[in-house]
């Protein structure tokens, strides 16, 4: 007898079938990509991680940011081990104690560790009153001590202020005129490089001129210039908007000139002009055909993008021209390293550096992640 084969599958099945990872959707092959880079994935935990404790910023910080103590104490290091050096399971911290000694440098009294006083530490302990997210009233906090004394795991500010709290509170500042300013630049700078780069023309060059001459202004001068002629006496929200709206305005331009090269060789693209052929409008066109093709350069320009916010943020706030007291932010806190003797002294109140390079290295390692993972498709 003649075996005969099973009938072969249809063309479109067996295409398909070849097809690697033919039904998955964009964001599933972009996301399946960016899991095989392990600093893209790392960046990713990492800024969930800081948008997480921004958001929860008096839930994580240990003090009141606000409360004082010993000006100038030294980091509390988390120990093992009693004042007979014998080993305990759970951790403490030893609190600061003031000596009749002063400091040959400074002449303050010299701070050293109490080790007749420990504060036992835990996880969700009590502390000070705060409204989470501005609503609920608590008072736990995600780590610190039980006995509800004082503990500063980096140290004091010269006003005897916690550094970790205070940096924890000021991320939720320094990130929020990050994102707030990548937001606005985002939305102008795609929508007036899209909408140049498609009509091109006359229209084209007269809006290119424009941003010519925004990307000329001598950006650092025009930052101190237009901060500056906000009185200090204005109240906090409005001296912070003024800081985010003249960010934002110098900072759509180079936006809008990559996006408006990515629309250029788009707009030439047969299924685009196949759209013009049939009378579809400009504004589908636009939002409809080109907008989902330039996302990908957009998504990775915005995570590359907030470093840089983050930086002049930190830069201002060094010099004076950014937030002011009361509010708190990671550039604020760096202006009590301006005097070189402070630093060599108290090199802790640096600390805020450190939540700088974590977040520049998050984002920028996220963002390069996200340029491999979008590119193939």
């Amino acid at each position: 007898m003649l075996a005969f084969d099973s009938a072969p599958p249809p063309p479109h099945e067996e295409t398909a079938k070849s097809a690697p990872h033919g039904n998955e959707s964009y964001i599933a092959l972009v996301w399946r990509r960016l899991r095989r880079s392990w600093t893209g994935v790392i960046g990713l935990v990492l800024v969930a991680m800081l948008l997480v404790m921004a958001l929860f910023a008096e839930f994580f910080a240990p003090m009141d940011p606000k409360a004082t103590d010993v000006g100038f104490a030294p980091p509390q290091m988390m120990s093992f081990h009693d004042k007979d050096s014998n080993f305990v399971f759970r951790p403490r911290v030893y609190g600061q104690t003031e000596s009749e000694e002063l400091d040959p440098v400074t002449f303050q009294p010299i701070v050293g560790p109490d080790y007749d006083n420990p504060n036992l530490l835990g996880f969700f302990v009590k502390g000070a009153e705060y409204k989470l997210l501005g609503l609920i009233s608590m008072d736990r906090h995600f780590f610190g001590s039980t006995t509800g004394q004082p503990v500063h795991f980096l140290g004091t500010d010269k006003f005897g202020r916690d550094v970790l709290s205070r940096a924890i509170i000021g991320s939720r500042i320094s990130l929020t005129i990050a994102l707030t300013v990548v937001f606005i630049v985002t939305v102008i700078g795609t929508t007036v490089g899209m909408v140049s780069g498609y009509f091109g023309g006359s229209f084209d060059t007269w809006v290119q001129r424009f941003v010519e001459v925004v990307l000329a202004f001598p950006q650092l001068p025009l930052y101190l210039a237009l901060t500056s002629l906000i009185p200090v006496t204005a109240p906090t929200n409005v001296f912070l908007g003024f800081v985010i709206i003249v960010m934002s305005a110098l900072g759509w331009a180079q936006m809008s000139r990559e996006v408006r090269g990515k629309t250029l060789a788009l707009a030439r693209i047969d299924y685009v002009r196949a759209a013009m052929a049939v009378g579809a409008t400009d504004r589908r066109i636009i939002f409809q055909h080109i907008f989902p093709n330039v996302m990908s350069h957009v998504i990775v320009a915005v995570t590359l993008h907030i470093p840089s916010v983050v930086l002049l943020e930190s830069f201002l706030g060094f010099l004076g021209f950014a937030v002011k007291p009361p509010l708190i932010s990671w550039g604020l806190m760096l202006q009590d390293t301006a005097n070189y003797s402070v630093i060599g002294t108290y090199p802790w109140i640096l600390a805020p550096v450190g939540f700088v390079l974590v977040t520049v290295f998050a984002f920028n390692a996220l963002g390069d992640g996200l340029r491999d993972a979008v590119d193939p498709y």
